[in-house]
This record gives C-alpha cells, sequence and structure tokens, in this order.
C-alpha cells in the first residue's frame, strides 16, 4: 500500500499505468431495461457420442475438513422477515451473529440479511466472521461485485440521475476503469489544497465547540464535523466555498436526507417499529421525494467542477454521468466517511483518557516543532508513530463500513480457521467486518481499543484492516475495488488528531447511539499547557 503520507501525490502517477478500455458507453438506466437482440446461433451435433467433461469440485487450499455449511433460510418471507426482527429489534447487530456463531460453532453460516421482503429479491446469505475467510470478499477474480454496494437490495438508480454509480460497479464492467481513473483524477489535481482547507474548516469547528462549551456547557460534534467536513470537502476538491453559492450551508442537511432513502431498508431511527419495519424496511421509497434536494447538490457541483468534468470528457464519459458520480463520491463516500468516522475516532480515544491524551500531544507537538516549523505536513506525521497507530486501531475496531458483499462467479472453497466450506457459483457472501477486524486468533485483546497497536512490529498486522474494501498495506486500482480515497480518509483521520492535540491536552465526551456511528457531545476542552 503507498502510505497516506504520499497517497495524494502518487494517485495521479500510479493510475496512469493502467490503459484505459475504448470510450464507455453510458450507464444511463433511467429507470428502464434495455432489451438486446443476440442473432440465433445454431450448431449440429455430431453423430458421435461423447462424454462431457466435468470439472471436479474445487478442493481447499489446506488440510481443513470439508463441512457443509450450517444454518438455513427458513420459510420463504417468513423466514427473512423473522431474522429481520432479529437482527434490528430482538437482538441487535452483533448479538444476531454471537448466537449464530454459538448456535452454529462456525463463523461461516447461512441465513437471510435485511431488508428482505419487500426491497430484497433473495436476501439469502453465506455469512463470513473472521479474518481468514472475510478476505475472499476482495477477490474478484471469485466473486463478483455489480449492484452490492448496499447489500442484498440496490437503490432506485432514479437517486442518481438515471446512473448506476462507480460504487455498484463490478471492475468487469468497462465503466469500471474509466470513472475510477476520474477519481484518482480529483483526489490528486487539487492535493496541494488539502492540508491548508482541512487545517481552515476544522480550525473553524474547534473555535464553535468552544463557543458552545463556554455557552451552554457542551457541544455536539456531529453536527459542527457534518459542516467542515462539506466544506472541507467543496474547498479542497473543487475550489469551491459552499457559502459563497446558491447552497449556502444545506449541503450537509441535503445530503442526509438523500443517504436516507438509499439506506432507509438498513437503519434504525428510533420510529414506532409497525411505522419503521412495516414501512421503511418493508418498501423503499419513491426517488420523486428527493429529488428537487438532490438537484441542488447536482447543481452545486455541476457548477463548481469545471476541470473535473474536462477530464471526464478526455476519458470518453458525459459531464452528466461524471456529475453524478462526484456526488455520490463526495457526498456519500466522502462526507458519509467522515461523518461516522471521525465521531466514532473521539469516542474510543475520548474514553481511553488523559493519559493517552497526553502522549499523543506530546508526540505531536513535537514533531511539528523540529519538522514543519509548528504546521503540519507529511514528513512531520511520518514522524507520528503513536497517532498514526491510533487512526488504523480506529479504523480496526470500528469500520466505518461495517459490511461487505459478493456473489460466488464460480463454484468455489472459502476456509475459515477451523474449517472449509464449499459454496455454489451464485451464492451470495457477506461478512460483517467488524467481527473479522476483531478476530481474536489474529489480533490479541482483540476487542479492546489498543493505541499503540500498529507501533513499530506491530505494523506487519496492517493487512488485517481492512475498512477499504482490501487491506491497508495494499494500493487501490482500476483493477480492484478498493476504495479509491483510501489514503485520502486516512490523511484526513491523521489531520484531525493533529488539529486536535495540536490545541488541546485533553477532552471529554458524552457517547450516545445513533443511526450511523456514534453520537458524541464535547463536554471539555482543555487548552494546550505546553
Amino acid at each position: 500500500m503507498a502510505a497516506a503520507s504520499s497517497s495524494l501525490s502518487s494517485l495521479s502517477s500510479t493510475s496512469s499505468t493502467y490503459k484505459l478500455p475504448p470510450p464507455a458507453t453510458s450507464t444511463n438506466l433511467k429507470g428502464r431495461r434495455r432489451h438486446y437482440s443476440l442473432p440465433i446461433i445454431t450448431a449440429t451435433a455430431p453423430d458421435k457420442s461423447y462424454t462431457a467433461a466435468v470439472a471436479p469440485p474445487p478442493k481447499p487450499d489446506s488440510n481443513l475438513p470439508i463441512l457443509k455449511i450450517p444454518g438455513d433460510y427458513g420459510l420463504p418471507l417468513i423466514g427473512a422477515w423473522k431474522d429481520r426482527q432479529d437482527y434490528f429489534y430482538n437482538q441487535g447487530k452483533e448479538e444476531f451473529f454471537k448466537s449464530r456463531i454459538q448456535r452454529y460453532n462456525s463463523t461461516v453460516f447461512r441465513t437471510n440479511m435485511p431488508p428482505g421482503p419487500f426491497i430484497s429479491v433473495n436476501p439469502n446469505v453465506v455469512v463470513l466472521l473472521d479474518g481468514k475467510s472475510f478476505p475472499v470478499l476482495f477477490d474478484t477474480d471469485k466473486v463478483e461485485k455489480k449492484d452490492l454496494f448496499t447489500g442484498t437490495y440496490m437503490p432506485s438508480v432514479d437517486l442518481t440521475g438515471g446512473y448506476r454509480t462507480l460504487s455498484f460497479l463490478d471492475p468487469s464492467e468497462p465503466n469500471h476503469a474509466v470513472l475510477k481513473k476520474l477519481m484518482f483524477f480529483l483526489l490528486s489535481y487539487r492535493r496541494d489544497h488539502v492540508i491548508p482547507e482541512f487545517r481552515n474548516c476544522y480550525g473553524e469547528l474547534f473555535r464553535s465547540l468552544e463557543e458552545d462549551i463556554s455557552a451552554k456547557g457542551k457541544a455536539d460534534f456531529g453536527s459542527a464535523n457534518e459542516q467542515a467536513a462539506f466544506n472541507f470537502l467543496a474547498r479542497s476538491f473543487y475550489g469551491a466555498d459552499p457559502n459563497e453559492t446558491k447552497l449556502g450551508p444545506d449541503g450537509p442537511k441535503l445530503i442526509s436526507k438523500w443517504v436516507l432513502f438509499h439506506l432507509h431498508p438498513l437503519l434504525v431511527l428510533g420510529l414506532p417499529r409497525p411505522i419503521e419495519d412495516g414501512l421503511l424496511h418493508t418498501f423503499s421509497l419513491p426517488p420523486f421525494l428527493i429529488k428537487k434536494d438532490y438537484r441542488r447538490l447536482y447543481d452545486f457541483f455541476y457548477e463548481s467542477s469545471g476541470a473535473v468534468l474536462d477530464q471526464a470528457e478526455k476519458l470518453g464519459l458525459s459531464r452528466d454521468e461524471a456529475c453524478h458520480n462526484l456526488v455520490f463520491t463526495t457526498c456519500f463516500n466522502s462526507f458519509g466517511g467522515m461523518k461516522i468516522l471521525f465521531p466514532n475516532m473521539l469516542k474510543w480515544i475520548g474514553r481511553a483518557g488523559a493519559k493517552l491524551h497526553a502522549e499523543l500531544a506530546g508526540e505531536i507537538r513535537s514533531a511539528l516543532g523540529s519538522d514543519g516549523g509548528g504546521a503540519p505536513t507529511m514528513a512531520a506525521m511520518e514522524n507520528m508513530p503513536l497517532m498514526k497507530s491510533v487512526v488504523y486501531e480506529a479504523l480496526r475496531i470500528e469500520p466505518p463500513v461495517a459490511s461487505q458483499y459478493g456473489r460466488a462467479k464460480r463454484d468455489l472453497v472459502v476456509e475459515s480457521h477451523e474449517a472449509a466450506f464449499r459454496v455454489k457459483e451464485g451464492e451470495m457472501l457477506y461478512g460483517f467486518q467488524a467481527f473479522a477486524t476483531r478476530d481474536p486468533k489474529i489480533f490479541d485483546r482483540a476487542d479492546e481499543f489498543v493505541p499503540d497497536r500498529f507501533v513499530g512490529e506491530g505494523e506487519r498486522l496492517l493487512k488485517h484492516v481492512v475498512w477499504s474494501n482490501g487491506p491497508e498495506n495494499e494500493a487501490a486500482a482500476v483493477t480492484n475495488k478498493q476504495c479509491a480515497g483510501k489514503d485520502f480518509v486516512v490523511l484526513a483521520s491523521r489531520l484531525l488528531l493533529v488539529e486536535l492535540f495540536r490545541r488541546y491536552d485533553s477532552f471529554d465526551v458524552e457517547v450516545a447511539p445513533s443511526p450511523l456511528g456514534a453520537s458524541v457531545t464535547v463536554t471539555s476542552l482543555k487548552r494546550a499547557s505546553f
């Protein structure tokens, strides 16, 4: 993997080593299925009879016993509905999986994944809940990722202008390489603005937190973070300040509503159960209800991304398709990731206490003083091993994207630590990432937040940190599904800790559950004393 410190400067040259396919055909569906006419092919069978060659069943790579995958899907409709009740209400996500591991004495088993009827056509999955079986979901030679970004259902393409965006494409599809190449360009062409704009936007965030704490005794980190994150992404990627456009400060609010239309089948919002489960988990909300709000987002990005859209045309994409992909990448992937990850980081670091805070503050201030004249630089952050480890540990213990899906391209064998299992072509594989990255057979004290886990020799464990749809020590490429902005997310997370601990010795938080990530309230910020 290219380290986060070099990612922004190397993305452009890295991606240029790939040859682009011919100009891509549009993936605009406009809500309709396309029908293709195929030529009729005839053949004459030879008179001589023969026996067709049959491929032998796949074998495990080790001497593990081959077992039948335990579990079942229950009765049609009823089984999926029952599993949905357990997942959302009767047990909750973690207990849903833990109880089935205990029931089947296996980290690989069959079950149904929400939402089920009547949104999912087929909710049946084979679940992978350990660090050994989980990585098969990254192997695009074995699994297909087409239309699986949100799981066993796909939101309407009317939410994205009629296009299947990059996240829903399999690497085998021509547009995947073109669109991912465009995202590498987006990440690289204004890379010099990333650190300055982050400092500006999150400097504003910390000032607002201090004002709220002074006035009210506490400050909501979530809402302040959302505003700072959107402003940072708009200013650094596109050179546009939303507050100086018709969009104004409404970006985060509009994004949250739009994302709800994609993800409501998977969220618990705290509504009365008959409404939430009977409506939001059973039927898709009609996209026309969000069309006006989405258009405001689209117009902002279209007006602000001229250079990126010019590059898209050079790659064979229409400006319209490219812009819808920029909206999705910036708002759903990047903003959504910062909305979930940053509060989670503050939660874990806040709970770790003053000793860790003092160590981080000392390391960060020392590195900034000796390398960079007090301003964060790539070189200075490379001299902060504890800070880097804390970021990786936050990504390990609570990955911002919890679920991964893949459909078996052929019959294959999946191995856990204890056994091997045969999976049939076409079966859906599902991994709950937090179990894979808290595998006690890989990580000591796997369920604990260990700040220095990845310091020194601990770096060898980074191959098991897989929040980005791939190992942390590997690089995103047009040929895989690893997050194009993987190194950008790591860099932004490092910058958050640098800006926090260069200002403050310590802080205190209160944490509550939230439909996405954690709800964090900052109750104190102790200004730097050294």
